[in-house]
């Protein structure tokens, strides 16, 4: 399953995605994010589902693969769907058995809460799939530069969380190498007690860890030979320019808001 991860991955491609502005990707996310909260029927998650496999298709990403990068989260969303079919009440009841009751309510919010869950890993995704590290950095840099009014280290918080998000498919590659050795010596994750399970997993976590330590020491050090330094007085090769098609990206977001609060019920 880990192999399927796809959050912080980059492929690189030359479509409408990949050479927006940053700025605006970054921008976008985070409005969708809150604009997914307006929907509160079927339709407006309707023109949610459009907005995001619109942007799906302009990716240039096959549209499997954003659906194999589900399977990771999709125990989560099961447990929550299953949470909100338990235990919310209202509604006509579709299924009741002893303390077990299913209302059309609960089956509502489980499904609708079920689609936020999607809709915002694929638009997050879409954002790490279609921008490199390095755009990213400079994007959260740019977004973030008022703060360096308040003596917030902007470029060093921008830098680490690229650097995080980039490391996401890097250690869950090296955990499922280390599972799949440490599984060919014997060692069994699945059977036993909870206490036997907790033992047979720090094989697995102090190789991990080991290894996280060595490639952020390699990196430190490969920062540092070619004369890295921070944010103050650092010019860039690359510089960020708002085009036309990051102004369409933010328009757009403004006409699917607009959307939802007109056919909000």
């Amino acid at each position: 399953m880990m192999d399927k991860m796809i959050l912080g991955r980059y492929i690189p491609s030359n479509s409408w995605l990949h050479l927006a502005d940053p700025r605006a990707k970054l921008t976008s996310v985070m409005a969708f994010i809150i604009i997914v909260f307006f929907a509160n029927n079927w339709l407006t998650y309707g023109f949610l589902f459009l907005f995001v496999l619109s942007l799906v298709v302009l990716s240039k990403v096959p549209v499997i693969f954003f659906l194999k990068g589900l399977q990771p989260i999709f125990f989560l969303i099961t447990l929550t769907l299953l949470l909100q079919l338990f235990f919310t009440q209202g509604g006509h009841t579709l299924v009741s058995f002893g303390f077990i009751h299913i209302t059309t309510l609960g089956l509502k919010n489980g499904i609708m809460i079920f689609c936020r869950f999607v809709l915002i890993v694929l638009m997050t995704t879409i954002l790490t799939l279609t921008t490199n590290p390095i755009q990213l950095t400079d994007g959260l840099e740019k977004i973030l530069a008022p703060f360096r009014v308040v003596r917030l280290p902007v470029h060093e918080l921008a830098l680490m969380l690229s650097i995080s998000l980039r490391f996401i498919p890097t250690l869950m590659d090296e955990t499922e190498k280390i599972s799949k050795a440490q599984k060919a010596r014997g060692v069994d994750f699945t059977s036993g007690s909870i206490k036997e399970r907790i033992k047979a997993i720090i094989p697995l976590l102090v190789p991990l860890f080991i290894s996280a330590f060595k490639r952020a020491e390699d990196l430190a050090i490969a920062m540092e030979a070619r004369g890295y330094h921070g944010g103050h007085g650092r010019t860039r090769y690359r510089q960020l320019r708002w085009q036309w098609g990051d102004t369409w990206l933010m328009i757009s977001l403004g006409v699917l808001l607009a959307l939802l609060l007109v056919f909000r019920s």
